[in-house]
């Protein structure tokens, strides 16, 4: 570009041959806007390279969150990021998404997420009981870390109330499996102590003409 447009004006300074600079110069705005359009995913992502290294939203290990997709950061390259999901797949994402698009990062200031489980059970169950149970499960897992542990009633429906269950736990894949075992020992407890407090919504339809007829008794 600097020899195009030097050889341009140096050509547009003699009245002979100016037409062949204003020529030239015109052609070479008009190159440089095509390189421009063709270049610009790549300038795009140039930029958010720059931004992401002066602002590190993201960084190696991180866990985020994307497109509905939970992974680590496994590599951050000059134009894209390999994130590498729960099931081992690798998502390939361009550095300008992070700029243009929102995300979550879980893992920003530290790795400690807390969990959420939902249960969902009839009115006459004392909610206090549950609050004990839910301590004690969580005192005896190895993947509590030890600070957040809670039990409230968030909701009624119409059978049935809602209750949301927080964990804590150090790291996000930990966390995951605390919900997990919070949410498979509380509904066991529930069933072995208030069974019948259980939401049921069943229909037993019995057809009359399927029943066996009784036989005529002789006379």
């Amino acid at each position: 570009m600097i020899v195009l447009l030097t050889l341009s004006a140096a050509l547009m300074t003699f009245d002979s041959v100016r037409q062949y600079g204003v020529g030239l110069l015109a052609s070479a705005g008009a190159a440089s806007l095509v390189v421009g359009l063709a270049l610009q995913p790549m300038l795009k992502n140039l930029v958010a390279g720059v931004q992401l290294a002066i602002t590190q939203p993201i960084r190696i290990d991180d866990a985020l969150f994307v497109n509905d997709e939970w992974g680590n950061v496994e590599e951050i390259t000059s134009s894209y990021v390999v994130i590498r999901l729960w099931d081992w797949r690798r998502m390939i994402v361009p550095l300008s998404y992070f700029i243009e698009q929102p995300f979550q990062n879980w893992t920003r200031e530290s790795s400690a997420l807390i969990g959420t489980v939902f249960l969902y059970v009839d009115f006459t169950v004392p909610s206090a009981e549950l609050r004990e149970k839910l301590e004690e499960i969580a005192r005896a897992s190895r993947l509590w870390d030890g600070r957040v542990v809670a039990l409230q009633v968030t909701d009624f429906k119409e059978s049935t109330m809602e209750i949301r269950m927080l964990v804590s736990a150090s790291t996000a894949p930990r966390t995951f499996d605390l919900r997990c075992e919070v949410r498979e020992k509380m509904i066991v407890f529930v069933q072995q102590r208030y069974p019948e407090a259980l939401p049921r919504i069943r229909t037993d339809l019995h057809d009359e003409r399927a029943k066996p007829r009784p036989k005529a008794m002789a006379h």
